[in-house]
């Protein structure tokens, strides 16, 4: 039996999340007649839904949280994945190098083009998620709130959208996105969902199938991001803490990425103070990378966490 079909056949822990997802949903719309909105508008309103799964472990160094983060420091998140049907589910870290069992998060996603979790408070938890809609359109929505906030439209141009926590020198998350010409932009975050004017990082990004990060991998307390090109090498761009020149050169990590269909950073899994790497083979099976902390060797080999199972969800992040 794999490992994510465990998760499904766990079906009281399951349902409880169920409840506890419903009875969230009731609040808010209980809230909202409360005020006065009428039970129509209350109906209309949410669209899709997400809500933060519980995570019991802490970010390392969390307290030293600030508009620098401290080697050491690494963001803490579950890893969410949307399913054929839209909805979508979240993984909490073990704290011991794995992924708990799935809560039911959220629905209504069928559309998405992308999705990626933001940080505004440098606390080292996300507190909602961009997110791209069908149409191009782009918007922030806060964990567990009805309302998404609209950031702006012509989001069409771009085939990859990642936050990769806080690489422009300030507190909130940035967002990093690549156009179909393969130049990458930077936008910073002013950390309420809203988003400054884009900056252009550089060219020749479309030579990466894959362009992920979630905070420091190289020990200097600044954010990095790596690449996985179309003949399987994986490079290393050890970010700068300058949003005019957020990355210096690439380094190349290793060969063989080629194996893996998805590979995406949510933070440190582990809970060591390094940001690791899940990585998705073309089986379904998932596999952490466990960061080191050393930009020359960021990644000690791969464990595997998921049997199989991995390939029901087309986005995950």
């Amino acid at each position: 039996m794999t490992k994510w079909r465990t998760h499904v056949a766990k079906s009281s822990g399951l349902n409880t999340r169920r409840a506890l997802a419903r009875a969230t949903a009731a609040a808010l719309t209980a809230a909202l007649v409360a005020t006065g909105t009428s039970a129509a508008v209350a109906a209309d309103a949410p669209g899709p839904t997400a809500s933060r799964v519980p995570v019991d472990v802490k970010p390392s160094g969390a307290e030293k949280y600030n508009a620098s983060a401290l080697p050491g420091d690494a963001p803490v998140n579950a890893l969410y994945g949307v399913d054929g049907n839209g909805d979508l589910w979240g993984y909490p870290p073990t704290g011991e190098g794995g992924l708990d069992d799935r809560w039911e998060s959220g629905e209504g996603w069928n559309t998405a083009r992308a999705m990626t979790q933001v940080d505004h408070d440098a606390d080292g938890s996300s507190d909602g998620i961009w997110h791209v809609t069908s149409g191009g359109q782009l918007y922030y929505a806060e964990w567990g709130s009805i309302d998404h906030l609209f950031v702006g439209n012509g989001w069409k141009i771009y085939n990859q959208l990642f936050s990769p926590a806080n690489v422009g020198g300030a507190a909130a998350d940035d967002l990093l996105a690549r156009d179909d010409s393969g130049v990458l932009w930077l936008y910073l975050g002013y950390g309420n969902g809203e988003l400054t004017q884009r900056y252009r990082v550089g060219g020749g990004w479309n030579a990466y199938t894959h362009i992920t990060g979630k905070g420091d991998l190289s020990g200097d307390g600044k954010a990095d991001i790596v690449a996985k090109d179309t003949s399987g090498v994986l490079w290393l761009y050890k970010g700068t803490g300058d949003y005019k020149a957020p990355f210096s050169s690439r380094t190349r990590i290793g060969g063989g990425w080629n194996a893996y269909n998805n590979v995406v950073s949510v933070g440190d899994i582990d809970i060591d103070g390094v940001t690791d790497l899940v990585a998705r083979e073309k089986d379904g099976a998932l596999y952490l990378y466990k960061g080191t902390g050393n930009g020359s060797a960021p990644y000690e080999s791969r464990v595997k966490i998921g049997s199989g199972g991995w390939n029901t969800y087309r986005l995950l992040f």
